[in-house]
């Protein structure tokens, strides 16, 4: 079999001879170079083509978001943020890099963990980046994947009676930039709740509802405990990490339930109070990600009357939750990124919920 080519670009001598020696303990990776500047990393990304690369975001000569921007643009390559962000910019420039392409974040190890602990995760999450196609790939290929029957509704079209009042959003790997471009494209005239699950751990997870605020013109933060669903028009409310997002009785409702598929906040839990609480008068998206959270509660949504939608495959930088919704039958239509903003604006135009 062959090995994971392993790039690592980290300016501390003393962490990158860490990664080193880590990486040499595992026999199927191979390091194929070492960089300690951005300027290098790209320069040594052009030269060897690893399969994946480990990537410090602060850096001397050319920073490591610009060396995340250089890359994917000239390069495309899976790359693992390796970072100790522990302060408000830096934590940007990681939500910057991972907006740009970066497949996932790993927070240095702080001397706490037990032995072993650190570093097995280090390789599981390098080899499970690696896998992770990151160049540009053709659209369409969500036919050859075995689906159930799936609706596409004509633009702008509706059910009849049906009132939109809110939309839910999940995501995950990839996600930050999805979101990001999302937003982006909703005009100031698109006044619905959106309610937003993002997978992104802790201590990289703090900061990114104000990160995406001033990302766009639209409103985002995380909320309190009991707030009105009403209360958040023209606004996205975003699952904090660590807690789980629902709606009871119209209200936004924060809870420390045990974890769905390893995760908290979990999509499936918002999705299913949403199905419950809001049938047929949501809309509900799922968006690349690795992994089956979202799946099951898509669906029913799908079954509570609300309109469905997944992200395709050509579009995603990880087509696993939306090809799991696929997969069930749980999205009503599948869409490209560029396509799924204009379908939200749609959608409230034809139910005459313009202000």
């Amino acid at each position: 079999m062959a090995k994971t080519r392993v790039l690592v670009v980290e300016d501390s001598l003393t962490v990158r001879m860490r990664l080193v020696e880590i990486l040499g303990s595992d026999p199927e990776i191979e390091l194929v170079g070492q960089a300690e500047d951005g300027k290098r990393a790209i320069e040594l990304c052009l030269q060897l083509r690893p399969d994946v690369i480990t990537l410090d975001m602060m850096l001397p000569v050319m920073t490591g978001l610009a060396a995340t921007e250089y890359i994917m643009a000239h390069c495309p390559t899976p790359i693992l943020v390796v970072s100790a962000s522990v302060n408000r910019g830096e934590l940007f420039r990681t939500y910057e890099a991972l907006a740009a392409g970066a497949v996932d974040v790993l927070e240095k190890p702080n001397g706490t963990e037990a032995d072993g602990v650190w570093e097995q995760r280090f390789l599981a999450t390098l080899k499970m980046v690696a896998r992770i196609r990151v160049i540009t790939h053709m659209r369409g290929r969500l036919q050859r994947v075995p689906s159930a029957p799936h609706e596409r509704l004509p633009a702008g079209a509706v059910r009849p009676g049906r009132k939109i009042e809110l939309v839910v959003i999940g995501a995950s790997t990839g996600g930050p930039g999805a979101i990001v471009e999302i937003l982006r494209n909703l005009p100031a005239e698109f006044h619905l709740p959106i309610l937003f699950v993002l997978h992104i751990n802790e201590p990289f997870g703090m900061a990114f509802a104000e990160w995406l605020d001033g990302q766009t013109s639209r409103r985002v933060a995380y909320p309190k405990d009991g707030d009105l669903v009403a209360s958040v028009a023209n606004r996205v409310v975003m699952a904090p990490v660590g807690r789980h997002l629902v709606v009871r009785d119209r209200r936004l409702r924060l809870t420390d339930e045990a974890e769905r598929w390893s995760c908290r906040p979990s999509v499936d839990v918002l999705f299913e109070s949403i199905a419950t609480e809001y049938g047929a008068a949501a809309v509900a998206c799922l968006l690349t990600g690795m992994g089956k959270d979202g799946a099951e509660g898509l669906l029913k949504l799908r079954r509570a009357g609300a309109l469905t939608i997944a992200q395709d495959e050509a579009s995603s930088i990880v087509y696993g939750m939306p090809r799991e919704a696929a997969l069930l039958g749980a999205a009503a239509e599948i869409l490209p990124l560029d396509e799924i903003a204009p379908r939200l604006l749609a959608l409230q135009t034809a139910t005459g919920e313009m202000r």
